[in-house]
This record gives C-alpha cells, sequence and structure tokens, in this order.
C-alpha cells in the first residue's frame, strides 16, 4: 500500500509538473526579452530610447547617456500640470532634426496593427509640452521634413497641426466611420498590405500625398458578441459590422490625393486605367539641388506603387506635384506567378533620382541599379539567393546594406561595394541575423538567434564589428535547459516526385523510436517556419513531457527558394501542400522515426486549412488532425490574399473548386478536432460552420471548440492557456 501510495504520488507530482511546463510555454517564459525601442538621432552617433517615463540620447559606441531629451520629472511648478496629464508613456516618435518629440499613451487598438492614442508634443529646445489636438484620440501623427507640420488621422479624415502656431487644419471633411478613409488603411489595406497610414509628406514639406479609400460598395460581414470587456453576460446580444472583401466581391475603391499646404487644396489625381487596382504605397524621389542659381531647384515626384486586382503586373508612376501630371516609370509582369508588393518596401531613391530596385524576375529576388528615367543599368547582388531586405545604401562608399537568405534556413547581412564589386558577410554564426541602421550606416543594432540562441542584440560598425552587447538572453536559453526543452535538428528529404523539402524534428527524450508523431505545419504561400531561429511553442512540450516525435516540414510553394519553388503552387493552393506532408509522414515511417499507426497533424489559419486538406487526401496516412481558424472555402477569404495566390474565382473556377473542402468531406477517415473564436474578423467562423455542416451530412464524426468574442488569435482572458489544454487533451485520446 505504501509503495502504492509513493508511486501515484510521484505520477501526480510529473503530471502537476508537466502542467506547469505547458503554462510556461504558452504564457511566454521562454520568449526572448528585447531591448527598448531604440530611434536613431540625426547625427547618425546617438539613438533615443525610453526608460522610466524619460527619454534619454545614447551613444551607439559606448552607450553612454549624451543627453536627457524629455525628462518626465518636472521641477517647475509652472509646467508640472501638464506633465501630471500625461498618460503612461508607451512610445514616442521624433522630428527629423530631433528636436520635437511626440509622446504618446492610452493608446486603442482599431485593427491588427493600427491604433488610436493619446499625443503630446515636446519641444526639446522651448522645453514646452502641450497636446498634439484639442481632440483626442488620433492615429498615425507624421512629421513634415522640415518639422512645421505634423499630420494625422482623426475619425478617417486627415488633419495638419501647424507647430509653431499650435493650431490645426482639416485636410479633409468627408471620411465616414467603416467607408470612407482619407489617409488610413481599411481593413483589406492594412491586413494583407501591412500598412496602418497611406500619405506622406514631400521632402520640401509643401505637399502631402494621400490616398482615400472608399468602400461604400465593399459587402460587410456580421458577427454576434455576448460577452462585455470584462467577459461578463451582456443583457443582449451585440451585432458586430465590418467591411470585408470577399475572394471575387467588389472591393474598396482608391484614389490618390494631393494637398497643397500652402494653399489649402486637395486636388485628385488621374492614373491611367486605374479601375479595380490597388494603391499601397507612395514614396517621394529624391529633392535635388539646383546647378542653377537663378532656377528654382527640381521637385521631388510622387513615386504610386499600383497593383492590378490579379497581383501579377506591377507598375510604378512618377506624378508631378505642380503639374498633377503622372508617367509610368516601372512595369513588371508574370504570367506564372504574383507580384510582390513588398519588394517596393525595399526600394531606395538616390541624389540623382536612379533607385534601387528589388525584384524576384531573374528567378530569385534581386537588386538592380535603375536610372532615373527607368532604364535598367545594372544588377547589384549577383547571388542566386533572395534578398530579403534592403537597409540602405551609402551614396558615399557606393554602398549597398541588406539581409540575404544565405541558404533557405538562414539569413545575413551583407555589404555590397558597388564601385568595387566587393561582397562583405557581416554576420559570422549560423542562424537568422538582422539589422537596423543609424542614419549615415555608420553603426547598426544586430539581432541574431539560432535554434540555440534566444536572441542577442549588439552594436556593430560598417564593417561588422561588434562593439558591445546590448541584450543576450542568458537566462531564456538556462530557463529551456532547465526545463528540459530539446533542440530543434534540422533534416531533409527527397519526395518520390523528387522535391527535396526541408524540415526540423524534436525528438522525444523519453520514448523508443518508432513514436507517436505529430506533424506541425503553417504551409502558406511564401511563408516559412522551417528556420533556424528560437521559437519554443508546445512542440517542445510535447516532445519533453508526452513522448511524441515532433516534426515541421515546409512544402513546396513556400519561400528563400527562388520564385520557381515558391509559385509552384500558385492557382491551386493546397493541392501539393497536402502531397508533400503525406511524403514527410511516410519519409519518418520508413527511417524507423514514426510509428505509423500513430501520427497526426494540426495548423492554425492556413495550417488549419492545410491540416484539413491533407487529411481529406485519400492518401492520408494520418489518424487524427487539430485544425485551429481554418479555411475551408477560400470564396469566404478576404480578397487581397486569395487572389494574390489564386486570382479570382470569376478566372479560376476549377482552382477554388479543387481547393474547396466541402467536396473532399466525405473522405475524412480520421479523428478531427476543430477550433475556432466566434469573433474572428480574419478567417470567419462561417468557414468552420460549413465544412461541419457538410461533415454532419455525410455522417462524419468530429469535435469542436468554439470561443465566443474572441478574434483569429484566441488571446482574450484565458483562451490561449485553455485552448492547448483542449488541444492537449485531444491529442491523449486520439494519437
Amino acid at each position: 500500500m505504501k509503495r502504492s501510495l509513493i508511486i501515484l504520488f510521484a505520477a501526480v507530482i510529473s503530471m502537476v509538473a508537466a502542467a506547469d511546463l505547458l503554462d510556461d510555454i504558452t504564457s511566454g517564459k521562454f520568449k526572448p526579452n528585447t531591448p527598448e525601442v531604440m530611434v536613431t538621432l540625426s547625427d547618425g552617433e546617438h539613438y533615443a530610447v525610453l526608460q522610466d517615463g524619460n527619454i534619454l540620447a545614447l551613444s551607439y559606441r559606448t552607450g553612454q547617456v549624451s543627453d536627457t531629451l524629455f525628462n518626465s520629472v518636472i521641477a517647475d511648478d509652472a509646467k508640472r500640470s501638464i506633465v501630471e496629464q500625461l498618460p503612461e508613456i508607451e512610445g514616442f516618435l521624433l522630428s527629423q532634426d530631433d528636436r520635437y518629440i511626440l509622446l504618446y499613451g492610452n493608446s486603442k487598438g482599431i485593427f491588427r496593427r493600427s491604433f488610436v492614442a493619446e499625443y503630446y508634443l515636446y519641444d526639446t529646445r522651448r522645453h514646452t509640452l502641450r497636446p498634439l489636438s484639442p481632440q483626442m484620440p488620433v492615429r498615425d501623427p507624421l512629421f513634415s521634413p522640415d518639422g512645421k507640420y505634423i499630420a494625422f488621422v482623426r475619425d478617417n479624415n486627415l488633419f495638419i497641426h501647424k507647430v509653431d502656431y499650435n493650431t490645426e487644419v482639416a485636410v479633409t471633411t468627408d471620411g465616414k466611420q467603416d467607408t470612407l478613409y482619407n489617409g488610413a488603411a481599411d481593413w483589406l489595406y492594412e491586413e494583407e498590405f501591412g500598412t496602418t497610414a497611406l500619405y506622406t509628406f514631400s521632402p520640401d514639406s509643401k505637399t502631402l500625398a494621400f490616398i482615400k479609400l472608399d468602400d461604400t460598395e465593399v459587402p460587410e460581414y456580421t458577427w454576434i458578441e455576448y460577452l462585455d470587456e470584462n467577459g461578463h453576460a451582456l443583457s443582449k446580444p451585440v451585432e458586430k459590422r465590418l467591411r470585408y472583401p470577399k475572394a471575387g466581391q467588389q472591393n474598396p475603391k482608391a484614389s490618390l490625393c494631393l494637398y497643397d499646404t500652402y494653399y489649402k487644396s486637395v486636388k485628385t489625381i488621374s492614373l491611367p486605367e486605374q479601375e479595380d487596382s490597388y494603391l499601397p504605397r507612395l514614396r517621394w524621389t529624391t529633392q535635388r539641388e539646383s546647378t542653377d542659381k537663378q532656377k528654382e531647384a527640381p521637385v521631388a515626384e510622387l513615386a504610386v506603387l499600383r497593383l492590378n486586382r490579379d497581383q501579377n503586373k506591377q507598375e510604378v508612376f512618377l506624378v508631378n506635384p505642380k503639374s498633377t501630371l503622372s508617367r509610368l516609370l516601372y512595369k513588371e509582369e508574370c504570367k506564372t506567378s504574383w507580384v510582390d508588393y513588398d519588394c517596393f518596401d525595399q526600394w531606395q531613391w538616390l541624389s540623382d533620382n536612379s533607385f534601387i530596385v528589388v525584384s524576384d524576375k531573374g528567378g530569385y529576388r534581386q537588386a538592380y541599379l535603375y536610372g532615373s528615367q527607368g532604364n535598367e543599368k545594372q544588377l547589384l547582388t549577383k547571388e542566386r539567393r533572395d534578398v530579403t531586405a534592403v537597409y540602405g545604401y551609402d551614396e558615399q562608399t557606393q554602398t549597398l546594406f541588406f539581409q540575404a537568405a544565405t541558404t533557405a534556413l538562414t539569413r545575413d547581412v551583407y555589404a555590397q561595394n558597388v564601385k568595387k564589386g566587393q561582397l562583405s558577410r557581416l554576420t559570422s554564426n549560423d542562424g537568422c541575423h538582422s539589422a537596423v541602421f543609424g542614419k549615415g550606416y555608420k553603426y547598426a543594432v544586430l539581432h541574431s538567434q539560432s535554434v540555440t540562441d534566444p536572441g542577442t542584440w549588439t552594436v556593430i560598425d560598417r564593417k561588422g564589428t561588434v562593439l558591445r552587447t546590448l541584450l543576450d538572453n542568458k537566462d531564456v536559453m538556462a530557463s529551456a535547459r532547465a526545463a528540459g526543452l530539446p533542440t530543434k535538428e534540422f533534416f531533409s528529404f527527397a519526395t518520390e516526385r523528387g522535391d527535396t523539402l526541408n524540415g526540423w524534428m524534436l525528438r522525444p527524450a523519453s520514448a523508443s523510436l518508432p513514436a507517436a508523431t505529430l506533424l506541425m505545419q503553417y504551409s502558406g504561400p511564401a511563408s516559412q517556419q522551417v528556420l533556424n531561429r528560437w521559437r519554443i511553442d508546445w512542440e517542445e512540450y510535447l516532445a519533453a513531457q508526452e513522448g511524441v516525435l515532433c516534426v515541421c516540414v515546409d512544402p513546396r510553394g513556400t519561400n528563400a527558394r527562388g520564385r520557381d519553388f515558391r509559385s509552384l503552387t500558385y492557382m491551386n493552393i493546397g493541392e501539393l501542400e497536402a502531397e508533400d506532408q503525406i511524403s514527410a509522414a511516410e519519409y519518418l515511417v520508413r527511417s524507423g522515426l514514426a510509428d505509423n499507426k500513430h501520427i497526426g497533424i494540426w495548423g492554425w489559419s492556413y495550417g488549419g486549412y492545410q491540416t484539413i486538406r491533407t487529411l481529406l487526401n485519400k492518401q492520408s496516412p494520418f489518424v487524427c488532425g487539430m485544425a485551429v481558424a481554418p479555411v475551408t472555402d477560400w470564396r469566404l477569404y478576404d480578397s487581397a490574399y486569395t487572389e494574390r495566390y489564386m486570382r479570382r474565382p470569376q478566372v479560376n473556377e476549377s482552382g477554388y473548386d479543387n481547393a474547396s473542402l466541402m467536396p473532399m468531406a466525405e473522405n475524412l477517415n480520421a479523428r478531427l478536432l476543430l477550433v475556432h473564436g466566434l469573433a474572428d474578423d480574419n478567417v470567419h467562423v462561417q468557414n468552420t460552420m460549413l465544412l461541419t455542416e457538410v461533415l454532419t451530412a455525410k455522417g462524419k464524426q468530429f469535435e469542436m471548440q468554439l470561443y465566443p468574442d474572441d478574434n483569429h488569435f484566441l488571446r482574450k482572458r484565458s483562451n490561449y492557456s485553455h485552448l492547448y489544454q483542449r488541444l492537449l487533451t485531444f491529442l491523449r485520446s486520439a494519437l
């Protein structure tokens, strides 16, 4: 009896420890620490940070404090009252000359990235502090280059605050909530083009260019919310509405406008064949100095990125703000893939208005030098690997600083001397490295991580020499080791079709092989999960505590292997990725790693879709699957994302039919858990509900977990922790 009690007690202790580990992982215990946000100052030698409510200027090289730009403790009683009105400072913005600081707090989210907040303007010379506007909150304030104006959005209208006079002028007055956006991104532009603000000042601060989005004809999606902010039941459920264009439906209408800050007039610019296209980016060319003292300096022009509805054609127009005439500068079109809009974010304009283009037109994302008239002059990055970010171009030394995929699994920072043709790798250790350069490219903050390094932050010079360490996360690494978390092992294998795929695995320490196996994946177009970086998720728990072999494989269509590999699933998403996940499972069985009677698969969002799609393949070896927030028919998902990879249903009906899960629901022969938030504004719960109807009609049993009032990320209240306990409960019984 005593021995039985001891064994039972030990088992209980083990279960509690395991539950604690899962809670530690889902609560973010092993998430790396990051340094304070560092804003480069105009001299390129210093940066500003927010510490304890104060904004300090520090030296890149030494880390020593050189100045206090803002002090939250003010001795002068005359100024104390305004400081006491400040909310808790969450962040700040600087004018280009570092004189003015915008402090903000009391922020409230709008969509995924956007938020409104209370902003206060501080003058570092006069030591004055005042509200940015008498009516707050506002969103996305932007300093003009000369520091005299601050543009911002309130209630979908654009305003300009005149710094010298402490007054504001309404640029627009026709803004309407959820319908007409002036300078602000609507849901679609924010979600699928990664932007919140669509306005920018000219280099001379005389013109504010902005995009107007008209969502009047965009269909609405509605859902019901049942709880208040504290999770208490509402006496009457509330109906929520969102303008959300599904694939093939009416999109927002985008138009380009220019506001003259002197004449206070708005002009709408007509671009040729503008109907039904996207205008997701605005950039100004360089303001050049006049070579003739008798003549006015050449005016900078506005570069406007336009994508056609199918996103396989990209055009860049130059608009003269004085004449308002436009001309086509650059055009790129692809018949077998989409054109990456985010390549435009890497473009760099030089002082003579030549410009650096990033494009995958040659098979890989590479950097090219173009003349001011749009003529290609030179290929700058000749290596056949994807350039993943351009940090800038130093004209004085003719050096391009960029990030590239040295291998599909790694990212490194490089300096390319264009004049000498010399390429220097500024990073040395294996893993993923990224950089943020200060003005003048004298220094950069380098972030390095790998599966064995939670994240090291250092300051380097332009040659890659480490000057000092900001943060090393050794404590996080120690915690992971103390918890017995396994380390990811990378592998690759060839499928029966001849494709080589990359993967990682977490071997269970306590289980003999072959072991029960779970594949996690996302699998979406141009995504990537198999990278040499630090990511601790519940897979580490499953391997450490549950004896499960956890594996992830990037299928065809994923990133950092060139355009041809990335576009293999174009117009037919879902099918090839499912074949590759099945091939991965079969490879693991052949290798003696996986038990062929105990293999599961799971994923979230696109990964949820791909989980179900793989289970419904007649060749599927998986005995169970868990799909969180899955798309089930791509006609139900938003236009910009879906049409980028599938074009519109009107021109690719067979592709949409083939990608839908409904017609193949009768093939389900595995246990399935469906999870969805009822207030998911991204992947609507309609997807899950329609699939459940078909599964029910086909007599297929499944399990389902719903979370009221929660969105795509299931982070409200205790939902996230509950979700993983639910997944674990299912997995223990199904795998």
